[in-house]
């Protein structure tokens, strides 16, 4: 068998939820304030995974003005084998000041996971991080976290579990609250069932989704319960063993638990798969700060464990222990490669549409301000709102995916007004930012490629650092290493790449170095690269994008 690096799919894929249907795997990850929402990977040996689409990609949520780190929350994906229908539950987080998370949890269903997915099912309103169970019985049960508000109770809340009627919406009858987590660390959320050997298993995120993050379990006999919990008294799988009490306490961070001898930190929040070979593996997420640091650039990423059942009849880690692992055993007989470009990008928009791993925030995408047809062999974007704003930016981005990488791009662009840009740069949100954009001179009689800067909501020009684009046509390249970046430019493509000024401390372009919602700190969605334009004159302008590249090193 071979071993395979974690994470296996970096970047951006928080919140993984796996299922396999005949020998293949699919996964579905949170895209908070990114469309198209809910991205799903599949892949056949666990080691390579391809993103072959979104769930939600035809308007059904509308993502306009909202705060980091909200939008659509943990998606549960799961197959029911009765009817051969793919299900995804999710959750809409609309609100999170005043710490009341105010959320809609919906369910949609496919024949098959490419889609076309049906119109939204409402569930429930209780709290968030919805999953779906499919009982031997034909009937279906939701469980989710019960967002508790009140003053003095136990936070954030209960696992609570109810029968649900997945054709019409709702559920049948009450609420059934089974537990507020199986260990001392609290934060008890992301609910997942499993029945195996007699026994239904609930499987749960806890200690905040930060440096404690872990993933727990409990059984019962009965869907509602009671359940009794591992007997261990502590995660099953985490990036820190040591001892953690917290019930009660809401903070997700728990800088005290980051473990300075594991390159994997906050592995949590676990979804279980059962194999064709007749193994299990727990999908988790991990996160890999900047050496030296606890910022985590690119977010939380999906990582994979193999898992052992005890004689007991609990689920432990194959190697006996609870901390998460930076590699791990495939599968039995099933020989493969983990390759090791599979995340690089290189897109000459010659095809009839885009790479499918662009997502824009806020916004839905559309042919009327993003296309490959006005123009063949070329990304067209027409400019629209500032980068600060959270409803019309026209951005086109993907998702950073190492500390070490090149992306790069070739534009022309005619800016006949100062309010109109274009170019390429790293996006966390609408406040944190950083792009190298072809704009008009302040004099407004030439072009000139100048840097703009967002940074914790404050706009920064480097005014200083400019250059002249007299054919309004430039390549633009940004070098990426561990939080630094630095800007380059070319005007022919004979001529050598040249710094634009110094180099970038990016490092607050991380989930601990934002500013979040009221009432947060940070956020949780990582960084991304993009290309974008901007017009807030009279929205006729538009840049052309001969290229896009992403290599990571």
């Amino acid at each position: 068998m071979s071993r395979i690096q974690n994470p296996i799919i970096p970047g951006m894929a928080p919140d993984p939820s796996i299922i396999r249907v005949g020998a293949d795997y699919y996964i579905a990850t949170s895209t908070f304030h990114w469309t198209p929402a809910v991205q799903l990977f599949h892949s056949t040996d666990l080691a390579n995974w391809q993103l072959i689409g979104y769930a939600l990609n035809h308007g059904e949520v509308d993502l306009r003005g909202t705060n980091t780190p909200a939008g659509i929350w943990a998606p549960h994906l799961s197959y029911d084998s009765q009817t051969k229908k793919f299900w995804l539950a999710y959750s809409h987080m609309q609100n999170m000041a005043g710490r009341e998370f105010n959320s809609d949890s919906f369910a949609v269903s496919a024949d098959s996971i490419t889609g076309p997915w049906s119109k939204p099912v409402y569930l429930t309103s209780i709290g968030f991080d919805p999953a779906v169970f499919h009982d031997d019985d034909g009937k279906h049960y939701a469980a989710i976290l019960e967002w508790e508000t009140r003053t003095g109770y136990q936070a954030p809340g209960h696992i609570v579990i109810a029968e649900v009627d997945l054709e019409n919406g709702g559920i049948i009858g009450d609420w059934h609250r089974v537990t507020t987590g199986f260990t001392t660390r609290g934060c008890a959320e992301a609910p997942q069932l499993y029945k195996h050997n007699g026994y239904y298993y609930l499987l749960i995120a806890a200690g905040g989704t930060g440096y404690g993050h872990g993933v727990e379990i409990g059984r019962a006999k009965t869907i509602f319960g009671p359940y009794e919990s591992n007997p261990t008294g502590e995660p099953i799988i985490t990036s820190s063993p040591h001892h953690l009490f917290s019930l009660g306490d809401p903070d997700a961070g728990h800088f005290e638990m980051f473990n300075p001898n594991s390159l994997m930190q906050k592995a949590g929040h676990g979804s279980l798969v059962h194999t064709q070979t007749d193994e299990w593996y727990v999908a988790h997420l991990m996160s890999r700060p900047l050496p030296g640091q606890k910022k985590n650039p690119l977010g939380r990423e999906t990582s994979l464990q193999k898992m052992e059942w005890t004689a007991g009849g609990w689920l432990e880690m194959a190697d006996g222990s609870n901390l998460a692992k930076m590699s791990f055993e495939g599968l039995k007989n099933i020989p493969t490669t983990q390759s090791t470009t599979q995340f690089d990008i290189d897109d000459d928009f010659t095809g009839d549409t885009y790479d499918v791993r662009f997502m824009t925030p806020y916004r839905t995408q559309a042919p009327s301000w993003v296309n490959t047809t006005e123009n063949p062999g070329h990304l067209r974007i027409h400019g629209h709102n500032s980068f600060f704003s959270q409803v019309n930016p026209s951005i086109m981005a993907t998702r950073a995916t190492s500390l070490d990488y090149t992306v790069q791009t070739k534009l022309t662009f005619h800016p006949d007004h100062y309010s109109e840009t274009a170019g390429l740069g790293l996006y966390y949100d609408s406040n944190n930012w950083l792009y190298a954009r072809l704009c008009q001179d302040d004099t407004e009689d030439h072009t000139v490629l100048r840097i703009l800067q967002a940074k914790l909501g404050d706009r920064v020009d480097h005014l200083f650092d400019e250059v002249t684009v007299p054919d309004d046509t430039a390549e633009i390249r940004l070098d990426y290493h561990q939080g630094i970046a630095q800007i380059s430019y070319r005007l022919t493509a004979t001529t050598d790449w040249q710094p634009l000024g110094d180099s970038f401390d990016v490092t607050y372009l991380s989930d601990e170095g934002v500013n979040g919602a009221p009432g947060e700190i940070g956020g949780f969605t990582a960084l991304f690269n993009f290309i974008g334009a901007v017009d807030a004159h009279q929205l006729q302008s538009f840049a052309d994008f001969d290229y896009y590249t992403v290599k990571n090193h």
